[in-house]
């Protein structure tokens, strides 16, 4: 992710308080998706665009265990 600052600080707080909009765990922050289906996910490959993004990034905190960062920018 090429952003400043800023842009990295709004997009964490925007994905900090991203829902999952369709399919198994509908409603569900993307965070909190079990680490199992966002695996799944980057083996069948994320969904393109804003989503698809997002996603990615939490696998990459659920991949290094910062998951914390987006749980406790949501509260």
């Amino acid at each position: 992710m090429d952003l400043d600052p800023v842009a990295q600080r709004d997009f964490l707080i925007q994905l900090a308080n991203t829902k999952m909009p369709f399919g198994k765990y509908k409603d569900t922050y993307l965070i909190d998706i079990p680490e199992y289906y966002i695996v799944w996910y980057h083996q069948k490959g994320f969904p393109k665009g804003k989503l698809g993004l997002q996603m990615q990034t939490v696998y990459e905190l659920k991949l290094n265990g910062l998951e914390n960062i987006l749980r406790n920018l949501r509260k």
